[in-house]
């Protein structure tokens, strides 16, 4: 597992993540990029455990999105039942990444982040828009932008709409869809692509 997990994970990162797998071994898949998610954990019917990753996202991204599922391996074997992202998960989590949190491995601009993040870490790292912005630094070219980059009244396109941003609303920005003239909320760091 771990010279297929290599192709995807910083060089630097492969010794502590075999190590890892030796402690906590798990059934882990590969698959195609899903919209809602990076990765997941789960039991299946037959009882085994699995972690599931996108194979699309960036070495960085890949790695965290990794850690991320092995403290949820962690977790449930310590507890069983507990909050998918409560305490005990955040302490696995924490305590997983710390090896990680090196300039041999992560890019300096998002090393800060990262730590930052990592004080109190929630389900996505999606929600963290600092950390978004610096791991999106290194997907390869998709033509998209941030919503967050636009500036107020451009017109964008999201799932095959079109969208007119506007103000925001706390941490999400009101977006006219063109077509219904309806208002709908979106994420800071939600991707779409500039029309004008």
């Amino acid at each position: 597992m771990i010279d297929t997990l290599s192709k995807y994970i910083p060089e630097e990162a492969v010794k502590l993540v075999h190590e890892i797998l030796i402690n906590h071994p798990i059934d882990i898949k590969i698959v195609n990029r899903r919209t809602t998610k990076h990765g997941d954990f789960k039991k299946l019917k037959n009882g085994s455990l699995q972690i599931t990753l996108n194979k699309d996202l960036n070495k960085y991204q890949f790695l965290l999105t990794l850690i991320h599922e092995i403290a949820h391996l962690v977790t449930y074997k310590h507890y069983k039942r507990t909050k998918p992202h409560g305490y005990e998960w955040k302490q696995n989590f924490q305590y997983l990444m710390l090896p990680f949190l090196q300039p041999t491995i992560f890019p300096n601009n998002v090393l800060p982040v990262l730590a930052n993040y990592l004080k109190n870490p929630k389900a996505s790292t999606s929600s963290d828009v600092n950390l978004t912005y610096a791991l999106k630094q290194y997907d390869e070219m998709s033509g998209k932008n941030f919503i967050f980059e636009l500036q107020h009244g451009s017109i964008f396109t999201f799932n095959n709409k079109s969208y007119k941003k506007g103000n925001i609303r706390r941490t999400r920005f009101e977006c006219v869809e063109l077509s219904s003239n309806k208002t709908y909320l979106f994420n800071q760091n939600a991707e779409v692509i500039i029309l004008k």
